[in-house]
């Protein structure tokens, strides 16, 4: 018997005996309450012992009496087999043992939740503000914040982190963005260069956050929240966006979705898919080349193509707001038959455009000098920094939500999951190539199924209620296979008609946090190619 096996079989609760305060079940998941000074100890138990090597979220909250820390955690080979870790401080002393020790990950989930909600993490790393400047006052998502207090922002004089080291003559500190086209948006990378290679990167975020969780803690489950999840990941990946808060959503509210606004759903979230892919290789190009090369612009091409549909079918070109809690706002337009023509010309031609790019890019000398073997990846690298998608699957991580957590309509159709092992940036170009045509196939098989459907059984909703109120402390935490991986919510119900806490689990806020790897040892320009190789948008970054 494997190791895996014999770890998945270990029973949480009996492993941790001896530390648990008491049992909670969420929605999805079980959980334990656990003491702030075990976290450490708690988290290496259910990796080592229990095979959890994916901290996928941490939600920080305020109650009225307590702040938590809620840390889920699931398997990359079973990612359904969930277990969530809830940690209660005092309000009076809100400090909690850090887990970064055992998951990396966690760095940048704990900076995070110290930013926005006040918990401090003793033993992490490089405790200090993410999204914020250094010296903001106040967390803006704890109870008793003032958002009307005057904040003036410091400047200070970057210092070169390995001065410390005796190397500060050797080496050129540099800053890269936050205004540069090459950094995907508005990033700032601190980096630091030992001649041409990179000693050590910093990467500087919050830029471009918009209180996004706030935004969605005010409004409606039903009618005022699904309008937002199309300004994440604003690069047409919207409908993707859309799925991750109807999916997590439905489960909080018991609700369903009709089998034939599944396939709509699975149709329209595939479309998006090959959108954001071909944004990602054409941009990735452009970093590797450095001008607007002929794939920029046939990237582009295919891109429009894909955005016409989604354009009759949505009657939006990128903030599509389609989806609606149980199902979808409207069937295919009319003439049906017409739209179907329009889908089956782009997958017509797609097959020879596939092939151009082969001959433009995969198999151009330079451009495999200048991405084989670099920005290497490694899988248990991968896992520890929680990259998913493309990323993790690019360093051969057989790991896919759709596959591994079925929803939609993927269970019925024929498709495969696309993973490469080189581990570099050349393994994550053709993975997002690969999945292109996987996706091509899915929404051929849905269009087919739509051409047949019987006209009296196109259901587009399920019978939900006008306002939705979730019981009171339900919570759940429900996740996609989104365009650049995991796109996860997480909700908390306190009864009424909006959520009480509302938390984004970003695939690109944790790919983005493996960069310094990545980037290591090697030439500033190839670590502006591995930043283009994780296909961030900072929409969704920064949230």
């Amino acid at each position: 018997m494997s190791m895996e096996s014999l770890t998945a079989n270990v029973d949480p609760a009996v492993l941790l005996d001896d530390l648990i305060v008491r049992t909670e079940t969420h929605k999805h998941a079980d959980a334990v309450v656990i003491r702030p000074d075990d976290v450490a100890e708690v988290m290496t138990r259910l990796k080592r012992d229990a095979g959890y090597d994916h901290l996928s979220c941490l939600i920080a909250q305020e109650y009225q009496d307590r702040f938590e820390s809620v840390y889920y955690l699931k398997r990359y080979d079973d990612p359904t087999d969930e277990f969530g870790v809830v940690v209660p401080t005092s309000r009076d002393n809100p400090v909690s043992e850090s887990a970064a020790s055992v998951y990396p990950t966690a760095n940048w989930h704990e900076r995070e939740a110290y930013d926005l909600v006040g918990i401090e993490y003793e033993g992490h790393p490089d405790l200090r503000r993410i999204l914020l400047p250094d010296a903001w006052q106040g967390h803006p998502l704890s109870l008793e914040y003032d958002q009307d207090r005057p904040q003036i922002v410091e400047f200070s004089e970057h210092a070169n982190p390995l001065a410390e080291h005796g190397r500060e003559d050797e080496t050129m500190f540099i800053n890269i963005g936050p205004h540069h086209p090459a950094t995907h948006g508005v990033l700032h990378l601190k980096v630091v260069l030992d001649g041409e290679q990179v000693a050590d990167l910093d990467t500087d975020l919050g830029y471009l956050h918009r209180c996004e969780e706030q935004c969605c803690q005010s409004g409606t489950y039903r009618h005022q929240i699904m309008p937002y999840p199309d300004r994440w990941d604003y690069a047409s990946a919207g409908i993707l966006n859309e799925w991750a808060y109807a999916r997590a959503a439905e489960h909080i509210a018991d609700l369903e979705v009709p089998e034939y606004a599944q396939v709509l759903r699975t149709m329209s979230a595939e479309l998006c898919r090959m959108c954001a892919h071909f944004l990602a290789l054409g941009t990735f190009c452009l970093d590797v080349y450095g001008d607007f090369t002929a794939v920029f612009m046939y990237a582009m091409r295919d891109r429009e193509r894909i955005q016409k549909i989604l354009e009759e079918l949505t009657g939006q070109r990128m903030m599509f707001n389609y989806f609606r809690l149980g199902g979808v706002v409207w069937d295919i337009p009319d003439p049906r038959e017409d739209f179907f023509e329009l889908t089956r010309d782009f997958l017509d031609v797609l097959p020879a455009a596939i092939e151009e790019y082969h001959d433009l890019i995969t198999t151009n000398e330079i451009f495999q000098v200048r991405t084989v073997d670099v920005g290497v990846l490694e899988p248990e690298t991968a896992k520890a920094y929680g990259c998913t998608g493309p990323v993790a699957r690019g360093s051969g991580i057989d790991c896919d939500l759709r596959r591994d957590d079925p929803y939609g309509y993927y269970p019925h159709l024929d498709w495969d999951v696309v993973t490469e092992d080189g581990c570099d940036n050349y393994s994550r170009l053709l993975v997002r190539m690969r999945e292109v045509e996987q996706s091509a196939r899915i929404v051929e098989q849905c269009i087919n199924l739509l051409e047949e459907w019987p006209e009296d059984e196109r259901e587009l909703q399920s019978n939900v209620p006008r306002t939705l109120r979730p019981d009171r402390d339900a919570e759940t935490y429900r996740a996609v296979e989104a365009a650049k991986g995991e796109l996860g919510i997480y909700l908390r119900s306190d009864g009424t008609d909006s959520p009480a806490r509302f938390k984004i689990r970003s695939p690109c806020f944790h790919n983005l946090s493996a960069l310094h790897k990545l980037a290591e040892g090697e030439y500033v320009a190839d670590m502006i190619a591995s930043l283009g190789s994780l296909d961030i948008i900072l929409g969704e970054v920064d949230r």
